[in-house]
């Protein structure tokens, strides 16, 4: 069974597919190109041909199908299905101007597309269009066709007739012919031609005009009659008989009549040979009549223009007086200025007013009285004479409104010695109102305001408070005397004067632990802002808004940290004005001042105790000592004197004499770095060095030359170095010192001469 199965499908296989199955097949579409042979710009009955070239590449033997289009204006024009490679052909066998535009070429292999760059086809030239009339002779109102033809053009075509040079009608075809009837309502010969256009998106080609064909119009004996009566001398209000008819007519034939005058038809008739029409005259109306009658396609019409003399002219309506006012008496006129003297009088026009309810009363032949009426109004006048009405134009009253009492105010702040603005309004009235302002009831100034955006403003300037008050306003916008207002009633500022202020106490009196008012004056009008400043801090140290011209600042316990300048600035409406500064000084308190006086008493008297102590505790020290050195040879003629101090801690310099040369001898040791010091300068010296060397007593002196003291004595002895470092040999005299505990004698004292060496060394115990 199962082969039997597999049989059977491969007899069915092979039966839908004998030849087996075909690979698939690789392709691509390489290229393609459209050329218009021979030429892109050509002239008509040129034969053109497009060629489409397609490059494609495959990979198999087997034939691909192509499919070719080619569009023109993106319109397919043309498709044709191939199997080999040639080239497309598409011919235009004696191309015409329908046939420009812009083409392209697509080519498809299976669902591969590829379209060509897009070429533009330009044909030029058009064929003379052909005109053709069925008759060449007709009669008035007979039709004639007229066939206009464009030999082997195709494509959108308009046709033009002409009649005698001037275009009558036109007609869209997509055939090269077309047709149109033709009537000739007026009379004589006529030339008759066309022309044609060949539309080709977006471009349009006119060609050139057709031959002139002559059609020849005869007259028709039919005629219209128009009859007037009377004809000349018309005045308004004749009566007019007018007669519309038809003259030869000799047929049947289907005719309508019409009379009019202007725009009015006034009657008309079918199959009615005549038309009568009476009417009145009236020289407003149009003049001009007419009687036309229609046959067909055939007019025929007749035309009169009468004059009409005007009977009386159109009333005029006036007022008075030219403005009125509400509830006021007023009085309106109607007059006609012109009359036909000929037909009527001046009485035989009467005059009324419309509408008929007006509140005006007649007071004679065209005279209205009465009251105004608190609202605008309407008024016509009508003139009739004879059956004739004339209405005049319509005359609106506008009844205005008397001003009312101004109101004065002043606008803004009243500044003494700066303008102020006065303000005059009315709460009600007509414009325009004229308003005046015064001053002790003499007027200064007026201005008109014409528009309700307008205000009455008036600048003027005082100098005394009291002026603000003889200022009024007058407002008038009527013959009548004008409404004055009240005088004006607002507050004058006074700007402030110039801020002086007043320290209490006395700037003298200002100490530590007191109290300080700070007082700020001025002349203006309050209420006025004071403000109190210290210099170099930008925030007020106390404001102040009072209703009194000066205010006050009280520190009630002053310190020296309140010494500064200080200023005050007042402000009101009007202006803002600053105090100069004042320096103010705390002084210390009365018991700090005590004190420090009694300080300096007792440091002065414990300066003196000291003084006078240490003076004498000195004078004691001196008298202590005193030496007398007298030279052990005699070969110097040369004396020698020393005198020396002793104190109980240092020698007091003394004047000593060595040959003539003064020597001071300090009485304080000298340190280390000075004695350093002391040898660099006798090393860099030539001066001889000099040696001190002390000599000690076991053995008390002379007595007569020197007062026993207990202790050793020192003496000293000099010696001179030479220069090169060996003792000096030279005499120069010794030298004694003794120590004296009583009166010094005086022995040579050079005290102008005296010199403070300050490097000699201090004698060693």
């Amino acid at each position: 069974m199962t082969l039997l199965l597999l049989l059977t499908s491969t007899l069915l296989s092979s039966y839908f597919h004998p030849w087996g199955v075909v690979n698939a097949q690789s392709f691509t579409i390489r290229n393609i190109t459209l050329s218009i042979e021979p030429s892109t710009d050509v002239t008509r009955d040129t034969n053109v041909t497009l060629r489409c070239k397609a490059l494609v590449s495959s990979s198999g033997q087997a034939v691909l199908s192509r499919e070719y289009t080619i569009y023109k204006d993106s319109n397919v024009v043309y498709t044709k299905t191939s199997s080999t490679p040639e080239d497309l052909l598409y011919p235009l066998p004696e191309a015409r101007v329908f046939n420009s535009g812009k083409y392209k070429c697509t080519i498809k292999i299976e669902s591969r597309e590829m379209s060509s760059d897009v070429k533009k086809l330009t044909v030029t030239g058009l064929s003379k269009p052909v005109l053709h009339l069925n008759k060449g002779v007709v009669n008035e109102g007979e039709e004639v066709t007229a066939r206009c033809s464009a030999p082997g053009e195709t494509g959108s075509i308009y046709f033009y007739f002409f009649k005698d040079s001037k275009e009558f009608q036109e007609k869209s075809t997509n055939s090269n012919q077309t047709e149109i009837k033709l009537h000739f309502s007026s009379v004589g010969v006529h030339k008759i031609h066309c022309s044609y256009t060949v539309f080709v998106r977006p471009e349009s080609f006119k060609s050139e005009d057709s031959n002139n064909v002559t059609v020849s119009v005869k007259e028709l004996p039919i005629t219209a009659v128009l009859v007037i009566d009377p004809q000349s001398k018309i005045y308004e209000g004749d009566q007019l008989d007018i007669s519309c008819s038809i003259s030869n007519m000799h047929n049947s034939e289907s005719f309508v009549l019409y009379l009019s005058q202007g725009d009015s038809l006034l009657k008309t008739g079918n199959k009615t040979t005549t038309l009568n029409h009476v009417m009145v005259a009236k020289a407003i109306d149009p003049g001009e009549f007419e009687c036309k009658l229609e046959i067909g396609n055939i007019v025929k019409v007749a035309t009169k223009i009468l004059s009409v003399t005007e009977l009386f002219s159109a009333p005029t309506i006036t007022i008075s007086p030219a403005e009125v006012f509400q509830k006021e008496i007023m009085q309106i006129t109607c007059r006609c200025e012109r009359y036909a003297s000929e037909r009527l009088t001046k009485e035989d026009v009467t005059y009324t007013l419309d509408p008929p309810q007006s509140p005006l009363n007649p007071r004679g032949n065209g005279v209205f009285s009465g009251r105004a009426l608190l609202f605008e109004f309407n008024y016509t006048c009508v003139a009739e004479a004879k059956g004739i009405e004339k209405h005049s134009e319509a005359l609106t009253v506008r009844p205005k409104v008397y001003v009312s009492m101004p109101r004065i105010s002043a606008v803004g702040k009243a500044v003494l010695g700066k303008p102020i603005k006065i303000l005059c309004q009315s709460d009600f009235g007509s414009l325009p109102i004229n308003y005046t302002l015064f001053k002790d009831y003499k007027p200064l100034s007026t201005t008109s305001i014409k528009l309700s955006s307008q205000q009455a403003l008036f600048t003027v300037t005082i100098t005394k408070p009291e002026e603000i008050n003889k200022f009024m306003c007058e407002a008038k916008n009527s013959r009548k005397d004008g409404e004055l207002s009240k005088n004006l009633l607002t507050a004058v500022i006074e700007p402030l004067s110039y801020p002086t202020v007043t320290i209490l106490p006395s700037l003298e009196d200002l100490y530590e632990g007191g109290s300080l008012d700070l007082l700020c004056s001025i002349r203006g009008t309050p209420p006025v802002t004071f403000k109190w400043y210290r210099e170099g801090r930008e925030q007020p140290l106390n404001t102040t808004t009072s209703n009194q011209n000066y205010t006050k600042y009280h520190v009630p316990l002053l310190s020296k940290e309140f010494s500064g300048k200080y200023y005050c600035e007042a402000v009101n409406h009007a202006n803002n004005v600053r105090s100069d500064d004042v320096n103010i000084v705390v002084q210390l308190a009365h018991w700090k001042k005590g004190v420090i006086a009694g300080f300096c008493l007792l440091a002065v008297s414990v300066l003196v105790v000291c003084v006078l102590w240490f003076r004498s505790k000195r004078g004691k020290r001196e008298a202590a000592a005193e030496l007398s050195v007298k030279p052990p040879s005699s070969k110097s003629d040369d004396s020698l004197t020393v005198n020396l101090t002793y104190d109980t801690e240092v020698y007091n310099a003394a004047s000593v004499k060595v040959d003539r040369v003064a020597v001071s001898v300090w009485s304080k040791r000298p340190s280390e770095d000075d004695a350093d010091s002391d040898e660099e300068s006798s090393v860099k010296s030539n001066e001889p060095d000099v040696e001190y060397t002390e000599v000690v007593h076991p053995g008390p002196v002379d007595p007569a030359r020197v007062p026993l003291r207990k202790g050793t004595d020192t003496v000293y002895s000099e010696l001179q170095k030479s220069p090169h470092g060996a003792a000096d040999h030279h005499d120069y005299g010794s030298v004694e010192y003794a120590e004296l505990n009583s009166e010094q004698p005086e022995i040579n004292h050079y005290h102008q001469e005296v010199n403070n060496y300050q490097d000699l060394p201090v004698p060693v115990d």
